[in-house]
């Protein structure tokens, strides 16, 4: 063995292993809006210490998918509408600049990780995993965030990608949503792979308006 090889695990790996499964937990619907996280339970569960539970916890509090309020404790967020039409708008403004500008310089490497990525989706649509659904569905963003050609456009998207994939859970949970935005999706790549600007704004738009609407009424549904 290399004797300037280091094989010690660094806390940061657990810090972070533990924000990505409590970040998948929540997206997956395993905790509820509104509901209250015991944090003796989740050491328990997840097999570490307070102190590194409660720093995943700070984590996610910055990414807004818990709430830690004094003498309560980290809770899940009852998200509301205005909270989420507020979102499903920023989204517009990104993704559909994003969309057109990723049409005119996206490499053909990158296309074709774009198109894996659709696959990816394809199959999590077909096989009605939830949670692959919205992983998928958020490799296919940022493969198109990545290469719009404006850092800072993709800066503040990956700011709101957990509340995006949040909502994302909630519409993709109705009949036929999954089917549907496949659809559109499949009509963003083709329109970037043509290289047309305004026929992937339109078709970004559309899938964002549609979206939309299904997250109204699946939050309308309690869902």
């Amino acid at each position: 063995m290399p004797a300037d090889l280091n094989l010690r695990i660094s806390p940061r790996t657990v810090q972070q292993e533990t924000v990505d499964k409590l970040r998948l937990a929540i997206l997956s619907g395993l905790f509820q809006p509104g509901s209250r996280l015991v944090e003796s339970q989740l050491c328990a569960q997840l097999g570490i210490s307070r102190p590194s539970l409660r720093e995943a916890l700070r984590s996610l509090e910055a990414e807004r998918l818990i709430e830690i309020v004094p003498n309560r404790g980290p809770s899940i967020p009852a998200l509301s509408w205005e909270e989420a039409t507020a979102i499903y708008e920023v989204r517009e403004l990104l993704e559909v600049e994003a969309a057109g500008r990723c049409a005119s310089r996206i490499p053909a490497e990158q296309l074709r990780e774009l198109e894996r990525s659709l696959l990816a989706f394809e199959e999590a649509a077909a096989s009605h995993d939830s949670l692959a659904q919205v992983t998928t569905a958020a490799d296919f963003y940022s493969i198109i965030l990545a290469n719009c050609g404006n850092p800072i456009l993709e800066e503040v998207h990956r700011g709101l990608v957990a509340r995006i994939s949040f909502f994302r859970g909630r519409s993709m949970s109705l009949e036929g949503r999954a089917q549907s935005s496949l659809a559109e999706m499949r009509d963003i790549y083709e329109s970037i792979a043509a290289g047309d600007e305004k026929a992937a704004r339109k078709a970004s738009k559309k899938h964002l308006l549609k979206a939309k609407a299904a997250a109204k009424v699946a939050m309308e549904n309690g869902v």
